[in-house]
């Protein structure tokens, strides 16, 4: 049994590779370059699917209403607080994706809109990890017993196979390291 933790703080070091290839496509195009709209549309494809479908998926369809069930408030506390931040960070997602629609149509002008919002959303990602890996999962750790546990492992490899289907997870991470060294 994987501990349902581990695999979700190794999910978030596989998400901060692609923030920073994100940080790195920003301060591109902050210095006049245009990245390819092929590599700004991978940095957003990674967010959509292993990021928000898969990662975000398990901690709010399953680790979170089970951390409700075991006390841990779901308004005025850390979950509120890392829902708020999953829908903002969805809004710059938008954005982004919007920015990228008017690149990929021949306009130039979509490139600061997505500096703007990628920018916005690398500082909101590498905050909300730190909150999560240091406060909700250690909560969440202290919260749960080791039936729990267990349960929240297999339903993680559940909502991961409806969600991604086989062999998506691995694909996820190869595209994370080939962004990574493209811009490493």
């Amino acid at each position: 049994m994987n501990d349902p933790f581990d695999v979700l703080m190794e999910e978030h070091r596989v998400i901060e590779k692609v923030i920073g290839v994100m940080k790195r496509i920003v301060e591109e195009i902050n210095a006049g370059f245009k990245p390819a709209a092929v590599d700004l549309k991978m940095s957003l494809d990674f967010i959509k699917v292993f990021a928000d479908k898969c990662h975000h998926g398990k901690e709010e369809d399953v680790l979170f209403p089970i951390l409700e069930a075991r006390g841990i408030p779901r308004v005025g506390g850390p979950i509120e607080v890392m829902l708020v931040e999953h829908e903002q960070g969805r809004g710059f997602v938008r954005s982004m994706a919007e920015a990228l629609h008017i690149i990929e149509m021949g306009d130039d002008s979509g490139y600061g809109v997505f500096a703007e919002n990628a920018s916005a959303y690398v500082k909101l990602l590498s905050d909300h990890i730190f909150k999560e890996d240091n406060i909700l999962y250690p909560m969440g750790r202290s919260a749960l017993s080791r039936e729990d546990i267990g349960m929240l492992s297999d339903r993680f490899e559940e909502v991961e196979s409806e969600r991604l289907g086989p062999g998506v997870h691995e694909r996820y991470l190869k595209l994370a390291g080939e962004l990574e060294s493209r811009y490493s």
